[in-house]
């Protein structure tokens, strides 16, 4: 991650701020999911395919809500996604970037050691100059591919979990994460190479 100068940070900070003033505010941090919540999300799993077991889509659906949760407090989640990017940007807060809550919750789900689920990890806008790179886990039925997942992203709506199918995610066009670092890493090894070629 490049480290901004310190101007710079300040005037990402202080126009986070500014845009803050449009999103509600919210008082503390994000509340945990509900009963209801998880149990939507349980049921979102299961009809991933008849081959997702029943005992792991309630638990990985438990699990999901409480590490959002979890990692919102450890995060000092209380702003806006942009605000909250711009605190850590500056230093100010631990963590919290979207592609932090993509790499923590994705490695808790990991750590159950799913037969039926299994997790992916995604990127979108990675290539796109006028909207902002954004990453998230997905959870499809085992061997499955990530486009017939769910989209398990808590970062967009600061803490409180947002999911959906990916297909019916039409606000971001999702692909694989390690496809989209080859295809930065041949990027960055043709700008090498083009420099290189420069300087003779």
């Amino acid at each position: 991650m490049t480290i901004l100068p310190a101007l710079a940070r300040l005037c990402l900070l202080v126009t986070a701020l500014g845009l803050a003033g449009c999103a509600a505010p919210r008082e503390g941090p994000p509340p945990p999911g509900t009963a209801a919540e998880i149990d939507e999300l349980r049921l979102g799993l299961l009809a991933l395919g008849p081959d997702v077991d029943p005992e792991e889509a309630a638990r990985a659906a438990r699990l999901t809500y409480d590490t959002t949760h979890r990692l919102a407090l450890e995060y000092r989640i209380v702003d806006p996604p942009l605000v909250h990017n711009a605190k850590v940007n500056a230093g100010l807060k631990p963590r919290g970037l979207c592609w932090h809550w993509s790499v923590d919750l994705g490695a808790r789900l990991e750590q159950e050691n799913f037969e039926t689920l299994e997790v992916h990890y995604a990127i979108a806008n990675a290539f796109n100059p006028f909207r902002i790179e954004h990453s998230t886990a997905i959870l499809s039925s085992r061997g499955d591919s990530m486009y017939d997942g769910i989209v398990v992203d808590p970062w967009r709506k600061g803490g409180v979990l947002f999911w959906s199918p990916i297909a019916e995610d039409v606000r971001y066009d999702w692909q694989p994460r390690m496809e989209v670092f080859a295809r930065k890493r041949a990027v960055q090894d043709r700008r090498e190479e083009l420099t290189a070629r420069e300087s003779f």
